[in-house]
């Protein structure tokens, strides 16, 4: 039918275009953002999953901050542990030297002098209040200590505990590696004066240097097995991360080969649309045609 007032072909065709135009504005955000999902009427379900699964990255990355930060920990303690073995191996070996009758009364004082500057080292180290190793003052500020944190004393939990998953409950505790007592206690402790209760001659210093040995080395079995978890968390957390990048990166990242292709396509839509727009607009001129006398 020739109408004048209704062109239906031009409304088809702004129609098509209008449709086309969103169309290639949509394909020309997700190139220039390279997301897929510019806005949640992209997709709905995936951006919910897409959120969903970043927070849960961002969580495995501070687990795995955590874990590294705890790796770094028992690696202070054990590096302290070596050290505080080789003291206590020449405390052991100065309690010997100091038990040889051919030395003069000099002599095992000079031991005795040298076996007292390795209890003041101890001390520094280990730290503790003097409700606990004596003394005239606490030792506040403990060599053996990690970003404030004092290494080698007791905690009412008996440890630290620290995520080391994305998901909760996923925890570890590091047992307290307590040198304030048993056999190092007794090696470094003092009477209410400042006085070392223990000498290079006290009676059965070997043994207790000994039993202190064993301490020592029993803490640094500990670190050494709380060290392979941390290693396996670390492990684990970076291939769940990989593994969550991964999936995020298909939910909302755009391909960019498949998009160019669709852009070209709508562009193309756009172009021909338009065309067919300024057509159907001349249409109503051919009705004049007719009325020509």
């Amino acid at each position: 039918m020739s109408s004048i007032n209704t062109n239906l072909q031009a409304l088809n065709a702004a129609l098509s275009l209008d449709r086309n135009q969103d169309l290639l504005g949509s394909s020309l955000n997700r190139l220039s953002s390279g997301s897929k999902i510019v806005s949640p009427a992209d997709d709905p379900g995936g951006l919910a999953v897409s959120d969903k699964l970043t927070a849960q990255n961002l969580r495995a990355s501070a687990a795995s901050t955590n874990v590294q930060n705890a790796l770094s920990y028992t690696q202070t303690g054990d590096s302290y542990l070596s050290d505080i073995g080789q003291v206590l191996s020449r405390m052991s070996e100065l309690a010997t030297l100091s038990q040889d009758p051919t030395k003069s009364a000099s002599d095992v004082s000079l031991y005795q002098q040298e076996f007292s500057s390795l209890q003041d080292q101890l001390r520094a180290t280990v730290g503790g209040d003097t409700a606990t190793i004596g003394g005239t003052s606490d030792v506040t500020s403990p060599l053996g200590s990690f970003n404030g944190t004092t290494l080698f004393g007791s905690t009412t939990d008996g440890g630290i505990t620290l995520d080391i998953g994305s998901e909760a409950g996923e925890q570890m505790t590091i047992p307290d590696i307590n040198l304030q007592s048993g056999p190092m206690l007794g090696l470094i402790q003092q009477d209410s004066t400042g006085a070392y209760t223990a000498s290079s001659t006290s009676s059965g210093m070997q043994a207790t240097i000994a039993s202190a040995l064993q301490q020592v080395g029993s803490d640094r079995a500990t670190l050494g097995a709380v060290q392979s978890r941390l290693n396996i968390a670390a492990n684990t957390l970076q291939i769940e991360q990989q593994n969550l990048s991964s999936t995020v990166s298909t939910i909302s990242d755009v391909d960019v080969a498949q998009e160019s292709t669709q852009l070209a396509k709508y562009n193309v839509l756009v172009q021909s649309g338009t065309a067919m727009l300024a057509q159907a607009n001349q249409d109503p001129q051919s009705v004049l045609k007719l009325l020509q006398k």
